[in-house]
């Protein structure tokens, strides 16, 4: 072999090696989201309301920590969206509002939280736990539910299944989510949001068929819910703890 081919293997050998770390940098960086060894297949492709849907996509973050803003097309909308948004932050945060003493405390807690990240994540959360819920689909719920109203929402899931009953849900627009309370109780802190939705709810038998005496069409809704987090836990999500009407 002359000496040419020798230098010309070992140069190929270290271009090799070169691209080999550079795959292993990239692929084989762990992100926190790889699958335990003691899991099974099924339980690594669970799905939520789709088969292109991954189950932890379904965790809403309330939090502004690694929020990245959405690119806008327009400079002028962006500045009006923002200007809105700071007087709606500055009424909110008034010293004389009990919402916003409360508000106060939450955020020298947890640095990251800004309300008007918080109800945008809470908005999101509201539309996915409705349409979990009438879906049944538990894996949805369990992440952004504390266990109390886990418990009450699988019991109402199992009670419909067990009837053959179903649930056909769907907002037709979420018209309103507006902080009505905020409270830090020793260290954990807990945002309720007062959502005014339109929905269409439909509940059929086993057969397909409506069931009677619900009302029909496009009504609308008034939720109030409870979002708490343990400021003193690195992990950044909420989790709803209570659900009631408006009175």
């Amino acid at each position: 072999m002359g000496e040419g081919s020798f230098l010309d293997i070992i140069f190929l050998a270290m271009v090799a090696g070169f691209i080999f770390f550079r795959l292993r940098g990239v692929l084989g960086r762990r992100t926190g989201n790889e699958p335990r060894p003691d899991q099974q297949p099924d339980q690594l492709s669970k799905r939520v309301d789709s088969d292109d849907t991954d189950a932890e996509d379904n965790v809403v973050s309330l939090s502004d920590r690694g929020r990245v803003k959405p690119a806008s097309n327009d400079d002028g909308d962006e500045v009006e969206d923002s200007n809105i948004r700071q007087e709606e932050e500055a009424a909110l945060w008034a010293e004389d509002s009990p919402v916003g003493a409360g508000l106060t405390k939450i955020k020298l807690a947890d640095h990251h939280f800004e309300p008007s990240t918080f109800t945008e994540g809470a908005r999101g959360a509201y539309e996915m736990i409705v349409d979990a819920f009438a879906n049944g689909n538990r894996d949805a719920l369990r992440p952004l539910l504390n266990d109390q109203v886990y418990e009450n929402f699988v019991g109402a899931i199992d009670d419909r299944e067990d009837k053959g009953h179903t649930l056909e849900t769907t907002i037709v627009s979420l018209n309103a989510a507006e902080i009505v309370d905020a409270e830090l109780k020793d260290k954990v802190a807990e945002v309720t949001i007062k959502f005014i939705s339109e929905m269409v709810s439909v509940s059929r038998d086993e057969d397909g068929e409506m069931l009677p005496d619900q009302p029909s069409g496009t009504r609308e809704v008034t939720d109030i819910w409870t979002f708490a987090r343990d400021t003193r836990n690195r992990d950044p999500n909420w989790q709803l703890v209570e659900t009631h009407g408006e009175n």
